[in-house]
């Protein structure tokens, strides 16, 4: 039988087999790597903030298979037309929940965005976010930036990724392409310390010039840290005061 706390907040079982549709690859593919823990359905301690009690198993993207479909396929040819390096720059292509993806090797970020940006068939001229993900434990390149860039020509969205290991987190900055790109880059460094190359001026944008770590990295301490000038001290989420 089945408890509530045995269940995810959605109603699946803990122990069910992740579908395609969860994992956001097909059925048929390996599922995942280790079960994520944290956020949401925690029960039971004096957890306040929700982390401890949700199991979800990370999922693993594969490579797409062409035909990408619709306007995907048109988006990929043009780029390899365009950009001579293509072959060289693109480490996969994902297509998931609705959405494009392409994983760029960390080098030709500036490069690719520059083409995307430039050819006529592509006009990609807007970048409007950058932003980090932390993947600790499951990618041994464990940092992610992530570029949303839009077509306003050919209404158009696309997806780049570019991972760095926490050791050697450096890419290039996409400033000199993209302006809007220059204070998502900063808070992007402030967050998750990633370090863009180029940048006109790479300083916290959110944290003091002098905090010491990168608080959105997930083995960052998520509490028991002294809060400034008030001599008060934020204790860690199952040290908090429950309400239940």
């Amino acid at each position: 039988m089945t408890t509530p706390s045995d269940v995810t907040p959605s109603g699946v079982p803990l122990d069910a087999p992740p579908t395609g549709a969860q994992t956001g690859a097909p059925a048929d593919l390996p599922p995942s790597t280790e079960a994520g823990r944290g956020m949401f359905g925690v029960s039971g301690t004096g957890d306040t903030s929700g982390f401890g009690g949700l199991q979800r198993r990370r999922s693993v993207l594969r490579d797409s298979p062409r035909p990408f479909g619709g306007e995907f396929d048109e988006v990929v040819d043009g780029l390899e037309e365009a950009y001579p390096g293509f072959h060289d720059a693109i480490e996969r292509i994902v297509v998931d929940r609705g959405e494009l993806t392409l994983h760029i090797v960390p080098e030709r970020i500036a490069e690719v965005c520059r083409a995307l940006r430039d050819d006529p068939a592509l006009r990609f001229e807007l970048c409007s976010s950058v932003s980090g993900v932390d993947y600790l434990g499951a990618d041994r390149r464990r940092l992610h930036a992530v570029y949303h860039l839009t077509s306003m020509t050919y209404r158009r969205l696309i997806r780049l990724e570019c991972a760095v290991s926490a050791e050697d987190p450096h890419l290039p900055s996409v400033t000199a392409v993209y302006p809007t790109a220059d204070w998502h880059e900063r808070e992007t460094y402030d967050m998750f310390g990633i370090i863009f190359d180029g940048h006109p001026a790479l300083t916290r944008i959110l944290m003091p010039d002098d905090w010491d770590g990168f608080p959105q990295r997930k083995d960052y301490p998520l509490g028991g840290v002294p809060v400034e000038y008030k001599g008060a001290e934020i204790p860690p989420p199952d040290q908090r005061r429950s309400y239940q």
